[in-house]
């Protein structure tokens, strides 16, 4: 088959799954521009793409998130219009990784690590134990599969499992010289440094990852860290300039050299840590305001999800610390049926926390619903 027609087929394929997911050209163009944080996609360029002129490269992982099907497929699909021979897709280790625990993390998305953390680990483990001298191929999937386990453990509140999980992915990364997997391990390093209180490791970690010519991406999620980590040691100015350089890229981002990984650094992500330096910056209500742009964003993706438990109760804190009493009986009474869905042991004491806050500050007429969603929570 020629390139032309290829291209033309994986159009039609793209049409199909456009139309199966119940979107317009016009919508799926404003989907995809609310989880990649641009605002310059059309239905022009979606109406090129189905009539095979041209092949979204960039927007791939997020034309599978929108539409519902496995990334891998998609890009495999893509790289046939490309002409490319072979199986690329199907025998790149990102593609191994998620046949293996690709339904751990979908159930992540959904219900939190909690209760399947461990069945990672056991993937993670098993693997490890066949790596052969030589075979980096493998040795990448082990360091992916590391990842995973390191996140879901994470999530469910187990930090010191965590940290080790991402150092072993970090030094199987390097045995594989596998740039972009390290890019992601030490990513999480640092969120997990900054959360500990490490803020000098963070920054170390940061500088370490800018140092290498890494993709746009990559490069915006760690001024997101950075200014994270400036915020924790008070250093107003430079958190400040951080975050508003992570938003400033975020528009002009997306790039073919961007890891499958990143998928996720959109707006929804630099908004959350727009608010979550606010509030290490003792300023509550900036971060009220953002966080009533992540509410939109979350509602739009899922509504009951991890992602909607993380900022209900990050902008339900924001308000507490604020004292906007009022204010935070509408995010608080989002939470029971988030909290049926959800087990996340790591956004669970967060909330705990600022339910605690509710009860010991709050008007009495909050403080009994407060007690009503401590109760579901515990």
């Amino acid at each position: 088959m020629d390139n032309g027609a290829a291209r033309r087929d994986f159009g039609a394929h793209l049409t199909a799954l456009r139309k199966a997911a119940g979107l317009s050209q016009a919508q799926l163009a404003a989907q995809l521009c609310l989880l990649s944080g641009t605002a310059t996609l059309t239905r022009n360029e979606i109406s090129r793409w189905e009539r095979g002129l041209r092949v979204p490269d960039a927007w791939l992982t997020s034309l599978a998130a929108v539409l519902d099907v496995p990334a891998a497929e998609l890009h495999h699909a893509a790289a046939r219009a490309r002409g490319e021979a072979g199986e690329p897709q199907d025998d790149h280790p990102h593609a191994a990784v998620l046949r293996r625990v690709g339904w751990l993390l979908a159930h992540d998305n959904a219900h939190g690590g909690d209760h399947v953390a461990d069945a990672a680990v056991q993937v993670w483990r098993s693997e490890r134990a066949k790596i052969k001298d030589g075979d980096k191929g493998h040795l990448r999937v082990v360091s992916e599969l590391a990842e995973i386990a390191g996140w879901l453990l994470f999530d469910a509140a187990r930090r010191e499992e965590a940290r080790a999980a991402w150092l072993e992915s970090l030094h199987m990364a390097r045995g594989a010289a596998d740039f972009p997997m390290q890019w992601f391990a030490m990513d999480l390093l640092s969120m997990e440094a900054v959360e500990s209180g490490r803020v000098g490791e963070a920054l170390s970690l940061c500088e370490e990852i800018t140092g290498r010519g890494v993709p746009p991406r990559v490069a915006l999620l760690t001024e997101l860290r950075r200014s994270r980590a400036l915020a924790a040691a008070g250093d107003h100015a430079r958190a400040q300039q951080a975050i508003g350089k992570a938003r400033s890229s975020l528009e002009d981002s997306l790039n073919p050299r961007d890891p499958l990984w990143s998928w996720w650094v959109n707006d929804l992500e630099v908004t959350g840590h727009e608010a979550e330096v606010a509030l290490l910056l003792d300023e509550p209500a900036r971060a009220v305001s953002s966080f009533e742009r992540t509410r939109e964003l979350v509602e739009a993706v899922n509504p009951t999800g991890r992602g909607a438990l993380y900022y209900t109760t990050a902008e339900l804190d924001a308000l507490v610390r604020l004292g906007a009493w009022r204010q935070a009986e509408e995010p608080l009474l989002r939470l029971p049926p988030i909290l049926h869905n959800v087990t996340s042991s790591r956004n669970r004491r967060r909330l705990r926390k600022t339910l605690g806050a509710v009860r010991r500050n709050g008007p009495s007429w909050l403080a009994d619903t407060a007690h009503d969603v401590m109760t579901g929570c515990s």
